[in-house]
């Protein structure tokens, strides 16, 4: 069983309008409502792949109960939320249907006490025993401690299980520094962390750093991972047109599903690639077009990165 925790869940709402004006009214013409969070994208695309996963963090108020409810109806998804008193964020995606370009909203969290946050740690680690795989992600809500992730990291490793992080800023800094298994930066949070804009040093520095290995998502520049086994480039077809929102957590998706069956690194990265491509051709996070992923994923580009400057790179 694999298990995501977000700690900072939300109910997605995208909107679809014709056209996207600022200081206009606007109809619109589609409204979809998700459960969400990174780590619950995170695993209705893994359940949907076919792995038993469990889903954790923190949920409260009406909102969190309509994300409970939901997310319970989810066909492979275990709902092990813990309730607080605050409200659940909302998300609000506006795609404008002329150019398919995405507008984000994004709330800020409840409050958590030291009390909510406590009872939570006591389910996390209730819940380690008999799992192959852990994924944290996305912000930390007002209240938890910027070092939670460090410490949600350090819990994993005493109980065996590989982790992968993916959040960013100070939590990321300091996540890094309790040696997770693998982090899933993009490129703006690669730079925050290493100060670097170079991705091939920033990568390389991120693993110096604690990571064992890091899968940097480049957006059209594919994804760049620097690993004990050696540094790969994967580069999709073709750029997909459509709803970018939710594939960096599909990509995650496909790093745990590999992770999981111990794949090797260049098929790891065509999974994972194949699967962000296809959740931007889905209208809403958390989904993706099979149809796509499939297509997708026989003509990724893997490329083998030499470390050495002199030699050149080999296809995989």
């Amino acid at each position: 069983m694999i298990l995501t925790v977000t700690p900072n869940t939300a109910l997605d709402i995208t909107y679809r309008v014709a056209a996207l004006r600022p200081h206009a009214a606007h109809r619109v013409s589609e409204v979809a409502e998700r459960p969400g969070g990174k780590g619950v994208n995170v695993a209705r695309v893994l359940a949907a792949l076919g792995h038993e996963v469990t889903v954790t963090g923190l949920a409260g108020g009406g909102t969190g109960q309509v994300l409970r409810d939901r997310l319970a109806a989810v066909p492979g998804v275990t709902e092990a939320l813990v309730g607080v008193a605050g409200a659940t964020r909302r998300t609000v995606a506006v795609v404008d249907g002329r150019t398919g370009d995405t507008t984000q909203l994004n709330e800020p969290g409840p409050h958590i006490s030291p009390a909510e946050w406590a009872a939570f740690l006591d389910a996390y680690a209730a819940l380690l025993p008999g799992v192959t795989a852990v994924a944290l992600c996305g912000s930390l809500p007002p209240g938890v401690p910027v070092g939670a992730y460090a410490g949600l990291v350090r819990t994993a490793r005493a109980h065996g299980v590989p982790v992968l992080l993916d959040t960013s800023g100070e939590p990321l800094r300091r996540g890094v520094a309790a040696r997770p298994d693998l982090i899933k930066p993009n490129a703006a949070e690669l730079a925050e962390l290493t100060g670097s804009h170079d991705s091939v040093r920033a990568t390389e520095d991120a693993r110096r750093r604690g990571a064992r290995a890091v899968v940097a998502s480049l957006g059209a520049g594919g994804l760049l991972a620097a690993t004990p086994e050696g540094r790969w480039r994967a580069l999709p077809p073709a750029r997909l047109r459509g709803n970018p929102t939710g594939a960096g957590d599909s990509a995650v998706a496909g790093l745990l599903s590999a992770l999981e069956k111990r794949l090797p690194w260049p098929e790891t990265l065509s999974h994972a690639t194949a699967l962000a491509a296809a959740t931007v051709r889905s209208p809403v996070a958390g989904e993706f077009d099979r149809g796509v992923y499939e297509e997708v994923r026989e003509r990724v580009a893997v490329t083998a990165e030499a470390s050495d400057p002199g030699r050149q790179p080999r296809p995989t």
